[in-house]
């Protein structure tokens, strides 16, 4: 009888080890998914920034030295999404293609460009090119929070990994590790 209960105690364990073992790599799998979709809306929301940066360039609303910067920053951040492959995933390895310094740029050439007394001046004027500034300011922000977003789930997923059992057991599997994304994104005074 001593026997069956010392067999019995070890299966249980070995149960609970495996159910331990199968949440975490689930665990695990939903955090990278988690990621990705984050990259993935930070990614549209860098276009739609940069989108809105070229529409306000090409608007008339800031002087037309401005307008050129914009328009070459907003151009450059859109040409360097555009030049992925289609056989390339962008989120093969949860990176942002090296666009870093095209986003940073962008987001310096906007702060120059829109300096609060310009800002003020255009909605003091009631013009259209309120709407435009508006625009770009709400893109902004909303890379910002994206960013943030990303950044915080690639953080956990390094804390998870970083776990003992997951690096023994080879939880994570073959898939990379990701990276966070750093890049100024600072808004405009407005």
């Amino acid at each position: 009888m001593e026997v069956v209960a010392w067999v019995a105690v070890v299966v249980c364990l070995l149960l609970v080890i495996a159910w331990y073992l199968s949440y975490s790599a689930a665990r695990l799998d939903r955090l990278h998914a988690k990621v990705e979709g984050a990259l993935s809306a930070l990614d549209a929301h860098v276009v739609r920034r940069a989108e809105a940066s070229l529409e306000l360039g090409t608007s008339g609303v800031v002087d037309p030295a401005s307008g050129v910067l914009l328009v070459s920053a907003a151009t450059a951040s859109l040409e360097r999404h555009n030049e992925r492959s289609f056989e390339t995933d962008l989120l093969e390895g949860q990176h942002f293609a090296g666009r870093e310094g095209v986003e940073s740029e962008l987001s310096e050439v906007l702060r120059a460009a829109l300096p609060a007394e310009v800002v003020h001046g255009i909605r003091a004027k009631g013009s259209p090119g309120a709407a435009v500034v508006e625009r770009v300011r709400q893109a902004g922000l909303r890379v910002q929070l994206a960013r943030r977003f990303h950044n915080d789930a690639v953080k956990e997923v390094q804390r998870v990994r970083a776990k003992r059992v997951v690096r023994v057991f080879r939880l994570a599997g073959h898939a990379a590790l990701p990276q966070t994304v750093e890049f100024d994104d600072a808004l405009p005074e407005s």
